[in-house]
C-alpha cells in the first residue's frame, strides 16, 4: 500500500508555517487555545524529537541506493625495493610509483535492489510517524487546555458548594442560639460543610496539577486561560453512520498507515535477505598508470625490457560471484526476517482491531455525549428547583436540613457532571478527527471561536439559565 506521502509533506509545510506565526507571551494575557498550541509546537521536546528522527531515518533511503551506484576510487603507490644475491655477489634497488583509478558498477546486486526498497518503505513510515507525532500534539494541547478549564470549573463549583454549606451551618447555629433548631443540625450542617472543604481542597490541588501538566507541555507558565462559552453548538457526527467512519480510518489513520509501511519494509527486507542466495555481478574499470617496476613489468620486454619506464594498463572486468556456503548466516538471516515479517503482521493486525474499536466508541459517544450534555443543562435547572422546594420545605417544617444538605450537594454535583460532559463532548470530537487521521491544526483554531476572553470561573462555571442567586442561598 502507498501513502499520499506528498499530502503528509503539505499538512507538515501547514504545520510549519503555524509554528513560524508570531506569538504573544503567554503572561500578556488571558491564553486561548491556539497560543497553547502553537507554544506546545514550538518547545515541546517530543515532538523536536520526533522530527529529528524523521530525518535521520530518511537518510537510509540514500545510504541503500548508493549500493547501486558506481563509486570510484583513486589510488597512488610508491615503493622502494632492495635485493641482495649472494652467488653471485650483487644487490639491484628498484623504486617506482604508480596510480590507480577504479570505478565500479553493480550489475546486479538483487539484496540490494530490496534493501533500497525497504528503506523507501521505511522513510515513509518514518514521515507518517511524524504526522501522528504533530496530531497527536494537537490533542495533547487540546487535552491539556480543557483539562484545566475542566479543574478551574470544578474548583468554582467546589467552592460554591463550601459557600453554601458554610451558610447553612450558620442558619443551623443562630437556630440553635435562637431554640429554633437541635444540636443535632448544627453537627450534620458541620459534617457537611467539612466533606465540602475536603472536596475544594482535593479541587484546588487537581487545578495546579493541571497548570503544570500545560507548563510541562509547551514549556511556558501562564497564570490564566480563556473559558469556553456555554452556547458553543453541540454537532453529531457527520455523516452520523459508524461504519462510515470505521472504514476512513482504515484509509487514513495515521498510525497504521504507519504500520503497513513497516509491515511493507518487513516484507522487502526478507526478499533482500532471500536474494543472498543469488548470484551477484559486477562491472569494474580500471586505469593505471606508473612505472614499470612498481606495476610489475620489470622482467618483461616491456619498455626494452630493462627496469623503470612509464606502463599505462587499461581493463574492463566482470566479476560473477555465486554464493556457495556462508556457515549457515544467510539462512539464518532469512529466518529472522521471517519472524521479523510474521511480527509486523500481528502488530498490524492489532492495530486495525484497536482503530476500530476506537472509531466505533468515539462515534458511539459523540451521539451519547450530545444528548449528555443537554440532560446534565437540564439536570441542573432540576436540581435548583429541588433545592428550593427543600428550603421552603425546612421553614414551614416538611423538610429537615439534611434534606437542604443534600439537594444542595447534588444541585453542584450536577454543574460539575455538566461541565465535564461537555468538555468531554469537545475532546471526543477531536479524538475521532485524529483515529480517522484529519485532525488539523485549524480544527484547533475553530473552537476559538466559542471562547471567552474575559472569562471568570467562579462567575462563568454556572450556564447562563442559572440564577446565581440561588447559589448564595
Amino acid at each position: 500500500m502507498r501513502t499520499p506521502i506528498n499530502s503528509i509533506r503539505r499538512a507538515a509545510a501547514g504545520l510549519l508555517f503555524a509554528i513560524a506565526t508570531p506569538m504573544t507571551p503567554a503572561s500578556a494575557a488571558n491564553s486561548d487555545l491556539w497560543q497553547v498550541y502553537l507554544d506546545a509546537a514550538q518547545n515541546n521536546s517530543e515532538l523536536a524529537a520526533a522530527r529529528s528522527d524523521q530525518a535521520a531515518r530518511a537518510e537510509a533511503v540514500p545510504q541503500a541506493r548508493a549500493g547501486l551506484l558506481p563509486t570510484l576510487s583513486a589510488g597512488a603507490e610508491l615503493n622502494n625495493n632492495s635485493t641482495h644475491l649472494n652467488q653471485p655477489a650483487q644487490a639491484t634497488r628498484r623504486s617506482g610509483t604508480s596510480y590507480q583509478v577504479t570505478l565500479n558498477q553493480p550489475v546486479f546486486r538483487a539484496d540490494r535492489w530490496f534493501g533500497l526498497k525497504a528503506a523507501q518503505a521505511q522513510s515513509d513510515q518514518a514521515l507518517l510517524e511524524l504526522s501522528a507525532t504533530e496530531q497527536k500534539l494537537m490533542l495533547d494541547s487540546a487535552e491539556a487546555y480543557f483539562g484545566l478549564l475542566k479543574a478551574q470549573d470544578g474548583l468554582a463549583a467546589s467552592k460554591a458548594e463550601e459557600a453554601a454549606f458554610l451558610r447553612q451551618l450558620d442558619r443551623a447555629r443562630k437556630g440553635l442560639q435562637l431554640g429554633l433548631s437541635d444540636r443535632t443540625d448544627v453537627l450534620q450542617a458541620q459534617a457537611g460543610h467539612d466533606s465540602a472543604r475536603a472536596t475544594r481542597i482535593v479541587a484546588q490541588k487537581r487545578l495546579e496539577d493541571t497548570f503544570e501538566a500545560l507548563d510541562t507541555l509547551t514549556h511556558q507558565r501562564y497564570t490564566a486561560i480563556q473559558g469556553m462559552r456555554h452556547d458553543m453548538p453541540l454537532a453529531l457526527p457527520n455523516p452520523n453512520d459508524a461504519r462510515t467512519w470505521v472504514d476512513t480510518a482504515m484509509r487514513q489513520n495515521l498510525s497504521l498507515q504507519a504500520s503497513q509501511h513497516a509491515r511493507e519494509a518487513a516484507q522487502h527486507t526478507l526478499s533482500a535477505r532471500k536474494a543472498g542466495h543469488l548470484p551477484t555481478l559486477d562491472a569494474m574499470l580500471r586505469y593505471q598508470t606508473g612505472d614499470n617496476d612498481n606495476l610489475g613489468y620489470g622482467n618483461s620486454e616491456l619498455r626494452g625490457g630493462g627496469y623503470g619506464g612509464g606502463v599505462e594498463q587499461r581493463s574492463i572486468n566482470l566479476q560473477l560471484n555465486i554464493p556457495l556456503f556462508s556457515g549457515g548466516q544467510t539462512r539464518s538471516q532469512v529466518r529472522e526476517a521471517s519472524q521479523r515479517l510474521s511480527q509486523r503482521e500481528f502488530l498490524n493486525d492489532h492495530l486495525q482491531r484497536q482503530v476500530v474499536e476506537q472509531t466505533r466508541n468515539l462515534h458511539r459517544s459523540l451521539n451519547s455525549g450530545v444528548e449528555q450534555v443537554q440532560a446534565r443543562r437540564q439536570s441542573i435547572i432540576s436540581n435548583q428547583g429541588a433545592v428550593l422546594a427543600s428550603q421552603m420545605g425546612l421553614q414551614v417544617g416538611t423538610r429537615n436540613l439534611v434534606d437542604v444538605l443534600e439537594a444542595q450537594r447534588q444541585l453542584y454535583n450536577a454543574v460539575r457532571e455538566y461541565n465535564d460532559s461537555r468538555y468531554d463532548y469537545i475532546l471526543d470530537s477531536l479524538r475521532l478527527k485524529q483515529s480517522v487521521g484529519t485532525l488539523a491544526p485549524e480544527d484547533l483554531k475553530a473552537l476559538c471561536d466559542y471562547l471567552k476572553a474575559d472569562y471568570d470561573p467562579d462567575r462563568d462555571f454556572l450556564p447562563p439559565e442559572f440564577p446565581h442567586s440561588l447559589a448564595r442561598r
